[in-house]
């Protein structure tokens, strides 16, 4: 049986018409072929549009939703009266269309993120009783997948839906999201990075650093760009460390940087990066790591070209050194949190020099005179062109504010996020984004919470 039977109503418009009639469950519909065929090639729409003629294609699905769909593809957003409808319903029928990709770019679009709008919507709970210990968003359609003791769970992109398999690891401490069925996982205690088929509940593939003492080589950190996969590497004795770049999509290895061997007392070179960040507007790798000793911490943050191997800026840290870091493209600015001091500072990557200094958005008699270590464990991330840091149990969100043509420095706003019942709470562990979603988790808690815009509550 074909997916649509025919009939002919009254006053149904000639074959030649740019016009097309649709009885949905015993509702018709009116339309225009440009409106169905913007579902795309070769989809359900397109093959009523291309094969109209003198009779109404019948289709046995629920009117009611085929109307919030046919709103959908008339202006690429759904109708408020969707709100009142259960989600999982509307993927179901969005499947059977075979627009769930715009269903998905309706909802989940990372354009569609109101930072100063974002409130506490739902908590994800998880399975046994480890806490989160690492997040891996999808940044396009916003599914999530959440590491905690050896386990992951996978939500997807409604966050309806998920599902949790088991690893070798005793606790994963990197995760990256490679698909969403696909991860990339690795362990500071445990020897090679794993790629997991979370659909199949298997290790597709380990990959492994080969180096001097033919030790086993743990895994410090993951990141990517859109071509490569990046993954900071130390030796299980701790002697050396290296970065290794993957080809993204046959995961086989292109080149390494950044190989240190060490002898003796260098701290400098012993420290592994412990964060990757992909800097797309500038074709470099940012890679940072820190180390705490006697003296206090101290650390590194340096700037690769990944083509040649080079190092084209890097800044030394002892003073107030980071506890995280993070670089947006957007504003061209390169953030840290001060580990001793909990402040966030910048530089300003469109001026970088071997002379560039921090400059401190908080409050900078913190930064010259803290003697505790109020930052340890701050997490500071940057989506577009905001900047996201936590504080505790809170979240602070800097924007840069525009000023005239004639001053020439930067400055940023702080706000706090959420409503004051949102406000507080125990410390927070992970932050992340995807699609247009803010995820967060809290020391001890067995969830994760979901932070959307008030615009957007299915």
């Amino acid at each position: 049986m074909p997916p649509f039977a025919g009939s002919e109503p009254a006053g149904f418009p000639k074959p030649d018409s740019n016009i097309v009639s649709i009885d949905v469950g015993g509702q018709v519909f009116q339309t225009t072929k440009q409106t169905l065929t913007s579902a795309g090639p070769k989809t359900f729409f397109s093959r009523i549009a291309e094969s109209s003629g003198i009779y109404a294609p019948f289709i046995d699905r629920d009117p009611e939703m085929f109307s919030l769909l046919l709103s959908l593809l008339r202006t690429g957003n759904l109708p408020s009266k969707a709100k009142a409808f259960d989600i999982q319903d509307l993927i179901i029928e969005s499947k059977f269309y075979g627009i769930e990709t715009l269903l998905v770019n309706s909802l989940s679009n990372p354009s569609q993120l109101e930072p100063f709008n974002l409130q506490k919507s739902l908590l994800l709970p998880l399975n046994g009783r480890d806490s989160p210990s690492a997040l891996a968003a999808d940044g396009a359609c916003g599914a999530l997948h959440v590491a905690h003791g050896s386990k992951i769970t996978s939500f997807d992109w409604s966050l309806r839906r998920k599902a949790t398999v088991l690893t070798h690891f005793t606790a994963v401490d990197s995760l990256l999201a490679l698909s969403p069925t696909l991860v990339a996982a690795g362990a500071n205690d445990f020897s090679g990075l794993q790629i997991l088929d979370l659909e199949k509940a298997r290790v597709r593939e380990t990959l492994n650093w080969e180096n001097v003492t033919k030790s086993g080589s743990t895994v410090q950190a993951i990141g990517s760009s859109t071509e490569n996969m990046f993954v900071s590497f130390e030796s299980s004795r701790r002697n050396s460390n290296s970065i290794l770049v993957y080809d993204l999509h046959t995961l086989t290895p292109v080149t390494e940087i950044g190989h240190n061997e060490i002898f003796g007392a260098d701290i400098d070179s012993a420290i592994p990066a412990t964060k990757l960040q992909w800097i797309e507007g500038y074709n470099l790798l940012m890679a940072s790591g820190s180390h705490s000793g006697p003296s206090g911490v101290s650390g590194n943050i340096r700037l690769w070209d990944v083509r040649s191997g080079n190092v084209v800026w890097e800044i030394s840290e002892k003073v107030d050194c980071f506890a995280d870091v993070a670089v947006s493209d957007g504003l061209s600015v390169i953030f840290k949190v001060g580990v001793n001091s909990g402040e966030a500072s910048y530089v300003d990557m469109r001026n970088l020099s071997n002379e560039s200094t921090w400059v401190c958005l908080g409050d900078k008699r913190k930064v010259m005179n803290s003697g505790k270590k109020e930052g340890i464990g701050c997490k500071i991330k940057t989506q577009g062109n905001q900047v996201f840091c936590t504080k505790g149990g809170d979240v602070e969100l800097w924007s840069e504010v525009v000023m005239g043509s004639g001053n020439t420095g930067r400055i940023f706003k702080k706000n706090l996020m959420g409503r004051m019942r949102d406000m507080g709470g125990a410390k927070i562990t992970n932050l992340a984004f995807g699609g247009s979603t803010m995820f967060l988790t809290r020391k001890d808690q067995q969830c994760v919470e979901v932070w959307q815009s008030s615009s957007r509550e299915f």
